[in-house]
Parts: structure tokens; sequence; C-alpha cells
């Protein structure tokens, strides 16, 4: 059991949906006996993310917000929520709430037992996905769990489940290191978990997808160029 969890939200162009995950993971968090906060990190969003996140500051205990003005990528903002935290342990989560945060609750007694990183998965056995993503985007994601694996192995079923938790001493070992910050940096942090010889622990959950959420072709572009330059990362010693 954690003596202070910190929830990271990483958070681009979310004013339809933050409102709802935030009072949603504050509902859940109030009822648990460990302190907490939650951090939603707002990614230079041009609509009213911000305003909504702080408008609700008075409603969701211990919120606090980042907001950048400026767009890195998911990465960037996702790093800078894990090291601004205080929390002993520290977990990521979608804006959209496709994982919801009670799924913490199975994930707790692992660091419990010395793992650093525990992480949910949607592949393996006693995963329930509520509702399942199209045929195309499928498609897609099988091509690109397939070069993953050929390229940067690091033995989990699925490195893009948003929601992944860290023990603080994993989160100031892996994410000073990150170099990627956009479409492949689930990869590239799990790479260095997996480097730093990190004990890692991969939990079904439940995931429902969110129709509003899209991959373009670009996109998947984008994740080879990324899983190709940390795997010249990892061959040249460039996370020493």
């Amino acid at each position: 059991m954690p003596q202070k969890l910190s929830v990271i939200i990483p958070s681009y162009n979310e004013e339809h949906r933050i409102g709802h995950t935030l009072l949603s993971v504050s509902e859940f968090l109030k009822k648990q006996p460990y302190d907490y906060e939650i951090l939603v990190i707002n990614d230079g969003s041009k609509d009213g993310t911000a305003a909504v996140s702080r408008g609700l500051g008075a409603q969701v205990p211990n919120l606090r917000l980042v907001d950048n003005q400026e767009n890195h990528g998911k990465g960037w903002v996702t790093r800078q929520g894990m090291l601004e935290a205080a929390g002993d342990v520290r977990v990521f989560m979608d804006a959209d709430n496709s994982t919801k945060i009670d799924e913490i609750t199975k994930f707790l007694p692992y660091f419990d037992q010395g793992f650093d990183v525990v992480l949910g998965s949607r592949r393996i056995t006693g995963s329930n996905v509520a509702k399942d993503q199209n045929r195309l985007r499928e498609f897609l994601g099988w091509v690109f769990r397939t070069i993953v694996h050929t390229l940067v192995p690091v033995g989990v079923t699925d490195t893009q489940c948003g929601f992944k938790a860290f023990t603080a001493s994993a989160t100031t070992a892996i994410f000073p290191k990150q170099t990627i910050f956009r479409w492949a940096f689930d990869v590239e942090i799990l790479a260095l978990a997996r480097r730093s010889k990190l004990k890692i622990k991969e939990l079904p959950i439940t995931w429902v997808n969110d129709e509003a959420s899209h991959v373009k072709l670009s996109g998947m572009i984008n994740m080879l160029l990324e899983i190709i330059r940390i795997r010249f990362n990892l061959w040249t010693g460039k996370y020493k």
C-alpha cells in the first residue's frame, strides 16, 4: 500500500472528456486509505482543457494543473508529470478514462512484492476489452506490435496501453533518460526499464475503446521511425 499515490493525466484538447474523468478519479481516490494527488498536464491545448480542469478545483481535492502553453507531445508531458509528482507510486492514465483508476487496486499489491513497474495489458488472459477497435486500427496495432517485438523487444504484450504505474525510484531511473516524446514514448520507457533491470509485471485490465480517438497512417509511420531511433540509441549506448 503506498503512502501517497500520484495520478498523472496528460491532456491535449480534452475539454469534453477531462471533467468526467477527473470526477471519476476523485470519487474513487477519496475512498482510499492512502494520500493522493491528481496532476493534469495540459499539452498546449487549443480548447478549454485547462479552464475545465481549473474550474473543478473546488470539487476535486488535491488536483493540480500544469498548464503548458506550447504542445510538446504526450511523452513530454507524461515525463513532466511523472517527475513533478510526489507519490511513492505514480500512475499515468489516459484523459478519455478508457481504463478507470480503480484498476490501480489490482496493481498495488505487486509493489509490495518488490515490482518496480506494473503495466496494464489488453492482450493477456483476463483482460476485458469492452469495445473493440475497428479492423483497420486492429491491423495497424498488430503491425506495430510485430515491429516492436522485432526491433525493441521489451518482454510485454501491450506496450501502448495508457495505464502504467511506477515506483518513485523507477521513475527517477527511467524518465530523465527519455528522448522520445510523441508516438513511441511508451516503448522507450519500457526499453529503459528493461535496460535498468527493473522488475516489471503486466496485468490484465478492463479497457473501453473511445471511438473519438484515432490513429492515422502518418502516425504509424512516425511510430516506426521513432522505434528505429530507439533501436539505434540502444546500439550506440545513448542511454548510459
